[in-house]
């Protein structure tokens, strides 16, 4: 359809004109003329005998020259971009946009978990049964006091990443065995100085010494998840991965009523970034696991286009002997997915 006020071509469900700002009617579609004055042109009153000037031709929105002018691509309604966000988020059609190097840009892929916690006593119960973990954690829960409870839909950049390390590590057992084997040639040579004096028993008979020294490598790949609002930072998943399999394109309507939907203010850039350093930590801790006595860690990491995704999050904040304990719980899988106990 075309906007009524400025002739721009415009998507059929747009609720706003993103080139001049006109609200549009339920239709979309221009104002009939008056009663007994037909369309067209052979024969109609004066003032609709001539042509409409042509619409200009239609062009994606662009960057605006200041946060007021930003307006949703999708549906043209006006965005109002908090200080220090970097990603909106369309209260009215879901659309959404980030800021990159070279301004504002639509984000080709957007996504989210439908939750199916969604009643705050039953998040609580996997809080209890998280807290209450191990034998001498049995009332720790009982022990605290809820102090903060929230439900919002947290913006991620999933990264897709692919990491390979190589590294060396240290063989024990053949560092061990190296190790006996140079002590019984050493024994075999005192016994034979002191021509078979004394008691001397020998259970391995040694050979050469054995470099312990080992090569190895880790590979990975990630959808790894990195929270664009950096407020969360500090609870930032290190080793946490979402259930992707049941993510949906993200649509307006299928947000449950009293869930609030947070905006970013991390760039795709900078999550990039962040997924690189993340991801080596990652594959470092999985070289360390495989093998005692690692050195020589080299990671190399490549990283492609994120999506964003909004994850269903309940964010409990406790009181536990006088200590804030934060708990995340992933409301569509329905686990505990952080805790700072």
């Amino acid at each position: 359809m075309q906007c009524p006020r400025c002739g721009t071509q415009l998507p059929d469900n747009a609720h706003f004109c993103y080139a001049c700002g006109a609200q549009l009617g339920p239709a979309g579609a221009p104002p009939p003329p008056p009663p007994g004055q037909p369309y067209g042109y052979g024969g109609a009153p004066a003032g609709y005998g001539a042509p409409p000037p042509p619409p200009p031709p239609a062009a994606a929105p662009a960057a605006p020259t200041a946060p007021k002018d930003l307006k949703c691509p999708s549906c043209g309604a006006p965005l109002q971009p908090e200080f220090g966000d970097t990603v909106l988020t369309c209260q009215y059609c879901g659309g959404t946009v980030s800021l990159a190097g070279t301004g504002w840009k639509s984000v080709n892929r957007h996504t989210m978990l439908l939750p199916q916690i969604i009643d705050p006593d039953s998040a609580l119960k996997i809080v209890k049964a998280s807290m209450d973990t191990g034998f001498l954690h049995g009332r720790r829960f009982e022990e605290s006091k809820v102090v903060d409870q929230k439900f919002q839909f947290v913006p991620y950049w999933i990264v897709p990443t692919s990491a390979t390390t190589n590294f060396t590590y240290q063989d024990a057992a053949v560092s061990v065995g190296s190790t006996v084997g140079t002590m019984a040639a050493s024994a075999l040579i005192g016994n034979a100085l002191t021509r078979g004096r004394g008691n001397t028993f020998i259970p391995i008979m040694g050979g050469p010494v054995v470099n312990p020294t080992r090569q190895d490598q880790v590979t990975g790949t990630y959808q790894f998840p990195v929270v664009a609002v950096k407020g969360y930072m500090q609870y930032q998943p290190k080793n946490y991965q979402f259930n992707l399999d049941t993510r949906q394109t993200y649509q307006k309507d299928s947000l449950p009523g009293g869930a609030s939907v947070l905006n970013g203010d991390l760039a795709e850039d900078a999550a990039q970034n962040q997924a690189r350093a993340f991801v080596s930590q990652v594959q470092a801790d999985a070289a360390h696991k495989k093998h005692h006595m690692v050195s020589g860690l080299q990671t190399q990491v490549e990283v492609g286009e994120p999506e964003l995704l909004h994850a269903p999050i309940w964010y409990f904040g406790l009181e536990h002997k006088g200590e804030k304990v934060v708990l995340l719980v992933d409301a569509n899988a329905g686990r505990v997915m952080l805790s700072s106990l």
